[in-house]
């Protein structure tokens, strides 16, 4: 499966009280690089976060952004003491008798002495927040990894066309490349002969020569090759591994095989050739940059 190494997941849930919102985007880059934010009472989870995300990719820059918010009350246990609301009723009694007032009490009027109640955060059990965490990182990984594997895709697919292209090329060179043989020869013989005309040498030695000459000219070699590392190429996209690095050094094959054919031609319709193989090599060498 080939994955881009652009891409980005978002989820978010409330669990056990916590409204947790987890993003994840990256972008190319040569090694695994992990960033991330988290709230400061949560800064144990970076750990957790990056050891997770280094099981589902291999290159790329990673941010990740985690955010938890408690609801009210969700995180809390209320004390009441006891002694002082029997304290408080005992005296609004009192005070009802003393004044002759009606004795209307309740617990709405109990209640509003703030004092009573105590209210008290429990500790929060990293193990609790963990769980909360991952399952909405889950979510978002998944996301954040079909983005990736859905741009990959779209790469392979123009890689693919432009290696067409390139083949193409190649068998336009190599129909030409017996005709640049044969026209050098037939030049390098002219030159030898008038340079040798007044010597011992016979036509037939001079011919000789500048067969061997003219094939210096040849690029059938280069063209194979350059037809090899195409299969290769197109073998190693199959693969369901990171790939990107291995595409690369092809695409650096691509290069010298290519520039080698410019050099030895010396022919104008296979520099023309020459320039359009190099500029869709560029432009695979380009998304390649991107895959992870």
């Amino acid at each position: 499966m080939i994955r881009s190494m652009t891409g980005f997941g978002r989820a978010q849930e409330t669990i056990d009280g916590r409204d947790i919102l987890v993003e994840i985007k990256s972008v190319n880059h040569r090694f695994f690089e992990f960033s991330c934010r988290v709230p400061r009472a949560y800064g144990y989870l970076e750990e957790k976060l990056k050891s997770y995300l280094q099981t589902k990719i291999s290159r790329g820059k990673v941010d990740v952004n985690v955010t938890v918010v408690t609801m009210e009350g969700a995180n809390a246990h209320v004390e009441i003491n006891y002694e002082l609301a029997k304290s408080y009723t005992e005296a609004l009694r009192e005070l009802s008798e003393k004044l002759n007032l009606a004795d209307d009490l309740s617990l709405s009027s109990i209640s509003r002495f703030a004092d009573i109640f105590n209210v008290r955060k429990n500790m929060e059990d990293e193990e609790v927040i963990w769980n909360g965490v991952k399952t909405v990182l889950d979510e978002a990984a998944d996301k954040f990894v079909a983005m990736r594997s859905a741009e990959g895709e779209r790469l392979k697919e123009d890689c693919l066309n432009r290696l067409v292209t390139i083949e193409n090329a190649v068998e336009q060179i190599e129909k030409r490349s017996p005709r640049i043989v044969a026209e050098y020869r037939e030049r390098l013989y002219s030159k030898l002969k008038d340079v040798l005309e007044n010597t011992n040498i016979d036509d037939q030695r001079i011919l000789t020569e500048a067969a061997i000459f003219s094939e210096k000219t040849a690029v059938d070699e280069e063209t194979v090759r350059l037809r090899s590392h195409i299969a290769q190429f197109r073998d190693i996209l199959k693969l369901k591994e990171p790939v990107g690095r291995k595409l690369d050094f092809l695409v650096q094959e691509f290069n010298r095989e290519t520039n080698t054919i410019g050099s030895k031609a010396q022919d104008i319709e296979v520099a023309r050739i020459v320039v359009d193989v190099k500029s869709e090599i560029e432009k695979i060498r380009e998304q390649i940059q991107n895959i992870e």
